[in-house]
């Protein structure tokens, strides 16, 4: 039996270069000079979270630790570069031992030295997502799956479907009973795919994103000799943004840190707000049962916002019962009151974010410095109008352009063909949404289509909807059909019988009606075996019939959304250059940013929190850590809004919305309630 011998190091007298006291508050001195062993660093918001880590790393430098003995992970490589630039400019050396990165940079570097261990080429390939849903298309092909004939999952499902159970550490067959019901029932075949792309990146000597964490994982496992190697070598693991690692994240680094237990985790739980791609939140709340001797500390001085604001940041989270309680204590002067705006409608509430936010550019805040946050991208659409309006510049940071997103452009195809029958690209594009319907044959359906149309369309007065009924699609569709593909009949027959359907007189006129009609009849079923975040796009969809339901025709509304669509294009176009621009974004996207005006609108029930969180504890305590991390980005004003009336896709109108239930829990003493009037109407 192996016996463990202890070398202690010659104890010599220390000549820090840094003056720690004098260059942290006492809670990050105590976290950054802390002994060794296990550490849970809660850092809340704008505590100085970056700070504290670079000074625990220079620290552990003076104290002797060799820098290849440490190892920093962090969930960007920015963040890993800037880190160990600062340490490097603090100490005066260069650090080129220091191994600091992502999860996964760290993971290649591993691999790159023992993947043949596990039967892997050292030199592979890592392939990106285009590349892996190429490679397991062939796996479809190979296994003789028609994707086409059934509603498979199409390959980039699939690969969120491997990548969900690598990350999670949950079997495939778990996975898609939690999260993609739909296809429960094909589990057998969906985790014969799995093997066999397995089988073939191994054969070709390539790996995808998520192999760089599931094979170094199952190296240290694995591999006694190689786990020991890493686990000697690297005395202190540090950790940034833990309230963000998945399961195999935090399983990894529980081994790597499985000698020595010199691990620092630094986050902030009520920051956690990805638990849909993965993210465990269950691991910096259970950090202390994991390591049982852990040391907890706390850094709570925010040194970004007002008290006003960090007291209703506090009040925010104070009702989410699984946390690690924290008190962000300012240090900045008293400032306004954030300021509680109930708007009569959502116009009101876009000229109210329009008007002030010029009047705050008169007092001297420059555009750059103030943003509008909101849940999801449809809620500033209104917005978005006004600003334009009022020609006020802004840049949109909330990914794709709603209107180009693909779900978005299907649905609305669907009405530009029944307004305009002429419309090829819409036309196009609705037919090879069908199984078995590629480029070739949807020429040749528009062809045999467009032979049925009148040499001339009719004139506008006869297509009001007001007036004579428009032209009839279905029938020119069932002609169609002579020259559909024999797999694509069945598909092509329940697209024509839902045309038919949108062209009922009872549905004319009633667009928002119409789109749900689409989910219901076709989309809802194209969308899960199409898109990883099928229940997301189809929230969408949801939310644009809402938006359509204030329209008086189907062509009132599409009109709107082209003029929508060259807002958004516009505002992309004006984010060149040097000029300032408001920046609209959703919560998610302006994490660890800061601004000193912020707006946060649409605070709905049913939009904010989203109507499907309200379906367990688990997820409305998410979106309450949302809510938080919206008003932490405020450093001197902050406006909640929303508006009492929407308009709903149903056949009731208009309706009163109820404010956010996260506004309901607020204490009245710490907002200051704006009653909105109308100014009186001039003589001129």
């Amino acid at each position: 039996m192996a016996r463990d011998y202890v070398l202690r190091r010659l104890k010599r007298e220390v000549d820090l270069q840094i003056n720690y006291a004098a260059e942290l508050n006492p809670q990050q001195l105590a976290a950054v000079t802390a002994p060794p062993g296990p550490a849970l660093v809660l850092a809340g918001a704008g505590a100085g979270k970056t700070r504290t880590l670079t000074y625990r790393v220079a620290w552990l430098i003076e104290q002797g630790v060799a820098p290849e003995k440490i190892l920093l992970l962090t969930f960007t490589n920015k963040a890993a570069r800037e880190m160990m630039h600062r340490v490097a400019e603090l100490l005066g050396q260069e650090l080129d031992t220091l191994w600091g990165g992502t999860f996964h940079s760290v993971g290649n570097r591993v691999l790159r030295r023992h993947a043949d261990r596990l039967g892997w080429q050292r030199d592979f390939t890592i392939l990106d997502r285009n590349d892996a849903e190429d490679l397991l298309s062939a796996c479809l092909g190979e296994a003789k799956i028609d994707v086409k004939a059934t509603r498979f999952p199409k390959p980039d499902v699939l690969m969120s479907i491997f990548s969900l159970a690598a990350n999670t550490g949950r079997p495939i067959a778990q996975v898609l009973e939690r999260q993609f019901k739909h296809f429960a029932g094909l589990t057998a075949p969906i985790e014969d795919l799995e093997r066999r792309y397995t089988a073939r990146k191994q054969a070709s000597g390539v790996m995808d994103f998520d192999d760089l964490l599931v094979l170094w994982l199952r190296l240290l496992r694995d591999d006694v000799e190689v786990r020991d190697l890493y686990q000697r070598r690297f005395q202190f693991v540090l950790v940034d943004e833990y309230q963000d690692t998945n399961q195999l994240q935090c399983d990894l680094i529980d081994l790597l840190a499985g000698r020595h237990h010199n691990v620092m985790a630094v986050g902030d739980d009520s920051q956690s707000i990805y638990s849909w791609r993965g993210a465990n939140f269950q691991n910096i709340l259970r950090f202390t049962d994991r390591h049982p001797n852990a040391a907890i500390y706390k850094i709570e001085t925010n040194y970004r916002s007002t008290p006003e604001i960090l007291a209703l940041a506090n009040a925010a989270i104070a009702a989410n019962l699984n946390q690690h309680k924290k008190q962000l204590v300012a240090v900045r002067k008293s400032g306004p009151k954030p300021a509680l705006v109930r708007c009569p409608d959502a116009a009101t509430q876009a000229a109210f974010v329009a008007q002030r936010a010029l009047e705050l550019r008169e007092e001297g805040v420059s555009l750059n410095d103030m943003a509008v946050l909101y849940r999801s991208h449809f809620h500033a659409l209104e917005l978005q109008l006004e600003l334009t309006r009022r020609n006020i510049p802004f840049s949109i940071t909330s990914g794709i352009r709603f209107f180009e997103q693909a779900h978005i452009k299907d649905v609305t195809a669907f009405l530009r063909l029944l307004c305009n029958p002429r419309d090829e690209l819409a036309f196009k594009r609705l037919a090879r949404m069908l199984p078995g319907i590629g480029p070739k044959a949807a020429d040749k359906l528009w062809a045999r289509f467009s032979e049925q149309l009148p040499a001339t369309p009719p004139p506008a007065a006869d297509r009001d909807e007001a007036s004579a009924p428009p032209l009839l699609l279905a029938p020119a569709l069932q002609a169609a059909a002579e020259v559909v593909p024999k797999k694509s009949a069945v598909p092509w027959a329940q697209f024509v019988a839902t045309v038919a359907q949108l062209e009922s007189p009872a549905l004319r006129g009633r667009t928002a009606e119409m789109l749900r009609l689409i989910v219901e009849a076709v989309y809802e079923e194209y969308a899960e075996a199409n898109f990883p975040n099928a229940p997301a796009r189809l929230d969408d969809i949801e939310q644009l019939a809402s938006y359509a339901a204030q329209f008086q025709s189907l062509e009132e509304f599409l009109t709107q959304l082209a003029l929508l669509t060259n807002v958004e294009a516009e505002a992309d176009s004006r984010q060149t250059g040097d000029d300032e621009k408001l920046r609209l974004s959703t919560i998610h996207q302006a994490k660890g940013l800061e601004f000193d005006v912020v707006f946060v609108i649409m605070l709905c029930e049913g939009l904010f929190p989203s109507g499907r969180s309200v379906e367990s504890p688990e997820a409305i305590e998410e979106e309450r850590r949302l809510f938080y991390v919206a008003i932490t980005r405020a450093k001197d004003e902050l406006y909640l809004s929303y508006p009492l009336i929407r308009a709903t896709a149903g056949a009731g109108g208009d309706y009163f919305q109820q404010p956010s239930r996260f506004l309901l829990e607020l204490p009245d003493e710490l907002v200051e309630e704006w009653n909105l009037t109308e100014a009186a109407e001039g003589p001129f």
